[in-house]
């Protein structure tokens, strides 16, 4: 029992750090595509709560941000994947407070991948999972910039698949 409640204490010491930050804290997530379909986690903690999103979240130190991307994923839904490329483009969250203040600040650096093995299953970060299609993502309510970064990482397997056809004949 011990052991638990010292657990808990340091998950709210890492959840004062996040609040208030003094410089913007760096963060990864990962599109895992599987048969034209991209998976989705309902995030379980704030901020956003109950918004559908990537897995992922913050990079430890000495961790490459593409390594930082799969261990959120097994950490957070349990699925291997294998990434395609360097990271997409940057979604930078900032979130205020009622007083202006900075209550928030993510870099996040997604990054496109390809579902490899084991099936999702939510985790203590994630309040459920599915998998979407790209046209089904907007009537959903998710984290900001969303769409565009599954646009992205759709354009980057698509072309990779290509490549791979090509190089095939």
């Amino acid at each position: 029992m011990q052991a638990a409640g010292e657990e808990a204490r340091e998950e709210a010491r890492e959840e004062d750090r996040r609040l208030f930050p003094a410089r913007p804290l760096i963060g990864v997530s990962i599109a895992v595509i599987r048969d034209g379909r991209v998976l989705l986690a309902a995030r379980a903690n704030e901020p956003m709560r109950g918004v559908w999103t990537l897995p992922g979240g913050l990079v430890e130190a000495g961790e490459s941000l593409a390594a930082g991307a799969l261990r959120e994923l097994r950490e957070e839904v349990g699925v291997q994947a294998e990434v395609v490329g360097p990271s997409l483009t940057p979604t930078e969250i900032i979130l205020r407070d009622e007083a202006d203040r900075i209550r928030h600040h993510y870099v996040i650096h997604p990054h496109a991948a390809l579902w490899r093995a084991v099936e999702p299953a939510p985790g203590p970060e994630a309040l459920a999972v599915r998998w979407a299609r790209l046209d089904e993502v907007a009537s959903l309510s998710t984290t900001p910039g969303l769409i565009d970064t599954l646009r992205e990482a759709f354009s980057r397997l698509g072309q990779v698949a290509e490549g791979s056809a090509e190089g095939s004949v």
